[in-house]
């Protein structure tokens, strides 16, 4: 009988210690979420193409302390909904070490109470300031916040002497935000929002709301949201001939939106990561290397160009594989950890400093003005 005891216990023994071996050695396991198809695909798709490929790269390199990287990753169809049963699959089902994702700022709040329930490292691609404040154990985001957004437009207005302003918002997570941190930048900077307009995410005609902005005594126009949305204001600012400069948030960094808006697009002014551009950097500026081979590679890859949404998506994966290095390995706490004292890490997005205190690691010094001119993004000096 006691035979028979020690030989279950050396069994079970083994077993441990197998199965210790097999999480050692196995795949390391990266879960995304992204939009990769509805509304919110301008965001989703140029992220998929990103993980997909440097993922297959990075394996091809030698994998990341000699286990191969397993992307498992769901396509959320821009559907908050789906974000949040995709994330309890990763979770429990797909058993991911961490999770990239999602796209946009309502897919992401569904997914944050699982993530930080089960304790797991979450790198949002979305940019509200919600998702990171107050700070979450366990979620941390790559994109510029809306309130960095909101100051460095309306900091560029009152450069050019616009002090009351007209602002439209979409009605969705990403512009409820944005349309919050705005009022809340236009009243600590002296400025005075005088047409407060918001829209759907679905819809098709702002005429409406631009009639009301063309009339009032607003000097300037800011657009906040995401998705096809703010390509279709900018066509009907044009139809309408108004004249009050139109300005967009970094949620339209991205030549998909030039290619909606037309020639509609010209003139407008927005923030964005230097990545857009990224040929015109200074040689000695720390973002030049990592942002033009980034730009080369996903454009000869993926023969289109290259979008500020899929370089969120390059750096949350690369801070990520700079984390599980440093914690060497994928205990999740140690990850976790790791991420969270990521200092000076170079993106394309912006160099990013993360503390107990900040989530997102990034300042404004990480946005570059720049203006569609001649159906391309130039700096705005």
């Amino acid at each position: 009988m006691k035979s028979t005891r020690r030989t279950l216990l050396a069994a079970a023994a083994l077993i441990s210690l197998t199965a210790s071996a097999f999480a050692a050695d196995g795949p390391i396991k990266i879960g995304a979420v992204v939009s990769a198809t509805g509304p919110a695909s301008f965001l989703g798709d140029p992220q998929q193409k990103t993980l997909q490929h440097y993922v297959a790269k990075i394996n091809a390199e030698g994998g990341v302390l000699g286990r191969k990287l397993e992307l498992v990753l769901y396509d959320d169809a821009s559907d908050a909904n789906k974000a949040n049963a995709f994330a309890r699959r990763l979770i429990i089902q797909d058993e991911v070490d961490v999770i990239i994702g999602a796209s946009t700022t309502g897919s992401t709040m569904a997914m944050v109470p699982q993530v930080e329930a089960a304790k797991i490292p979450n790198v949002s691609l979305a940019a509200a300031s919600v998702i990171v404040e107050p700070v979450k154990p366990f979620v941390f985001k790559m994109p510029h916040s809306d309130r960095m957004a909101a100051y460095k437009v309306l900091e560029e207005m009152k450069k050019r002497g616009f002090t009351q302003i007209a602002l439209l918002s979409d009605t969705g997570g990403f512009g409820k935000s944005g349309r919050t941190e705005t009022l809340k930048a236009a009243e600590a900077l002296g400025m005075k929002v005088v047409e407060d307009q918001n829209y759907g995410e679905k819809d098709t005609d702002m005429t409406p709301q631009l009639t009301r902005v063309k009339s009032s005594p607003a000097q300037a126009i800011l657009v906040f949201g995401t998705g096809q949305a703010p390509a279709i204001v900018a066509r009907n600012y044009q139809q309408l001939a108004v004249k009050q400069p139109l300005y967009t948030t970094h949620g339209q960094a991205s030549t998909e939106f030039i290619r909606i808006a037309g020639k509609a697009a010209e003139g407008i002014r927005m923030p964005s990561p230097a990545l857009l551009i990224a040929s015109s950097l200074a040689a000695n500026d720390p973002q030049r290397k990592v942002s033009v081979d980034y730009a080369k590679t996903f454009e000869t890859t993926f023969k289109t160009d290259v979008s500020t949404f899929g370089g969120y998506a390059y750096d949350a994966l690369f801070l990520v594989v700079d984390a599980i290095k440093r914690a060497g390995g994928t205990d999740k706490a140690k990850v976790r950890d790791a991420i969270e004292t990521a200092k000076g890490f170079v993106g394309v997005s912006g160099i990013y400093t993360m503390t107990p205190k900040d989530h997102m690691g990034l300042d404004n010094s990480a946005f570059r003005m720049v203006e569609v001119t001649n159906g391309a993004f130039k700096e705005v000096k």
